[in-house]
């Protein structure tokens, strides 16, 4: 391409930046922080609200569930309602309903008014969050910015869930458990007020292309089954005929989806987006780095709360180091490398970072030192992820054409969603399965109830290490394949995204190169 028609085009690609997207980017974090810090808040107050409201114990899972189910089953739609509809709006519009979902969660009264509560959250949810993450690859396209606004977003994404525990821990403890429902309002009214008056999204950057209803149905059934499938097989296990059931269905729904969208004029995800070899190694390292930090999470809080007797709140501080590394990692180390370093060179290595905390873990046993195995494990854990994260986030949704943007950012919340159900099924599984073997190999040495108490709580460290193990291999693995896959270099300092490029459905736009290779 001549150098004058890189300028011509640039000059058709690259409107002036927004004046506001800072300001914006307060209101798309703190929308991104709702989102993730709710899908781990309600877990603390989980005991207290089940107690209130008469939820059996069969049937509690289902509080957590009914989320999972609604945000995984719908943010595909959710992506593409964004691309559609407009960012902005759909962003809005999610923030509104979470809000009032929250409301009804918080005033329950009944078990099916808190389950209808949470799949609402779920739904909104799927709508707000591809919309705040394109809104973010359509108003930052240049280089440095970027990755100073993805660094923040990264740092939210890793470390919001650690936030839910803390917060859940404090509401639960000296409040009630419907402020776990309740403090989200504040949340949603002030992001999608600030969102309101402040995000102007780049013209020229919607899809209007017809609504794909056969991708839509088989996207959300075959994303829903395999979500629950995942969930059944923790409560289940792995051999119920249900469970089995579920992800035999999903396979075939899913695979029908992909031939549906192959021959689709305007398909629900348009295959390019994941056949592009970069942003194919972001959604499956990410999604296996996922399945070992959600496993992780559960087993240190059930450590800490019930082995070494936290309280709540305790517990919830107990994992701001975690908190501490994931902002350095992702706003200091991933931010100013970023544009000095391909991205794979700090994905494979943060994921490798985070696999050295693991290992610390694995050498957890009774009473165990916080300061000489939890405090370090937690800090390369963080740093590692935080460092992963950041890169991971900016690919994701980098050189996508406008139109796909909202799509290629569900697929990312997608791929963390899937990995967040399966990575707690399948460690828990581990776990409790070599927990039952430690007991039954060693309580018949035990004489009275206090050594029985204590090889039980031997038996589920026993469990925890082993699933730890697990978790360290997978993200090993996930740094082979961010090594192996992302092979695009730095991001060109004299070039722009490609984000506000081109009007709607042109298929013939210019592309401008947007990494060095």
């Amino acid at each position: 391409m001549s150098e004058a028609v890189q300028a011509a085009a640039g000059k058709k690609s690259a409107p002036a930046p927004d004046s506001n997207r800072w300001r914006a980017l307060v209101f798309i974090a703190l929308a991104q922080l709702m989102v993730v810090v709710d899908a781990t808040i309600v877990n603390i107050a989980l005991p207290s609200a089940q107690q209130d409201l008469g939820i059996s114990d069969g049937n509690r899972q289902w509080v957590i569930t009914a989320y999972a189910l609604a945000f995984g089953g719908l943010l595909l739609f959710g992506g593409r309602i964004a691309d559609l509809w407009g960012r902005k709006r759909t962003f809005v519009v999610g923030l509104v309903g979470f809000a009032a979902a929250s409301a009804l969660g918080g005033a329950a009264t009944t078990e099916a008014m808190m389950l209808g509560a949470r799949a609402l959250q779920g739904a909104f949810g799927a709508l707000l969050a591809p919309a705040a993450l394109s809104l973010l690859a359509v108003m930052f396209t240049e280089a440095k910015e970027r990755a100073k606004a993805f660094g923040i977003y990264g740092a939210i994404a890793g470390g919001g869930g650690a936030v839910g525990f803390i917060l859940g821990g404090v509401l639960t403890e000296y409040m009630d458990w419907r402020w776990t429902f309740f403090v989200n309002i504040p949340f949603a009214i002030i992001a999608a007020a600030g969102a309101y008056f402040v995000i102007r999204e780049p013209e020229g950057s919607r899809n209007r292309s017809p609504l794909d209803i056969p991708g839509v149905v088989l996207s959300i059934v075959g994303l829903v089954s395999l979500v629950y499938g995942f969930t059944r097989a923790e409560s289940d296990g792995w051999g119920d005929s249900v469970t089995i059931g579920l992800f035999i269905a999903s396979v075939v729904l899913l695979a029908a989806f992909v031939l549906v969208e192959a021959r689709s004029k305007a398909p629900l995800l348009p295959l390019r987006v994941l056949t592009e070899r970069n942003r194919a190694g972001v959604y499956l390292s990410l999604g296996l780095a996922i399945i070992a930090m959600f496993g992780t999470f559960l087993f240190l809080t059930y450590y800490l709360q019930v082995v070494n007797a936290y309280s709540p709140v305790k517990t919830g501080f107990a994992f701001l180091p975690m908190i501490a590394g994931m902002i350095v990692g992702s706003t200091q180390i991933g931010t100013r490398l970023m544009t000095r370093v391909a991205p794979r060179l700090l994905m494979a290595p943060g994921f490798l970072v985070a696999a050295a905390g693991m290992l610390i873990l694995t050498q957890m046993e009774i009473g165990s030192s916080y300061a000489a195995v939890v405090l370090p494990a937690m800090l390369l854990l963080g740093l590692g992820m935080g460092t992963a994260f950041m890169p991971a986030m900016s690919l994701s949704t980098h050189g996508v054409e406008p139109r796909d943007a909202g799509v290629a950012s569900a697929m990312v919340n997608t791929s963390q969603q899937v990995g967040g159900a399966i990575g707690t099924a399948l460690l828990n599984t581990i776990a409790a399965s070599a927990t039952t073997s430690y007991i039954k190999d060693h309580i018949a040495g035990a004489t009275s109830k206090s050594q029985q108490q204590l090889i039980q709580l031997e038996g589920q460290v026993h469990g925890y290490s082993n699933a730890i193990w697990f978790a360290v291999g997978i993200l090993v693995l996930s740094a082979a394949i961010a090594f192996a896959f992302v092979n695009t270099g730095r991001p060109d300092m004299t070039s722009v995204s490609g984000a506000g490029e081109g009007a709607e459905g042109d298929e013939d736009e210019v592309k401008i190169p947007v990494v060095a290779h």
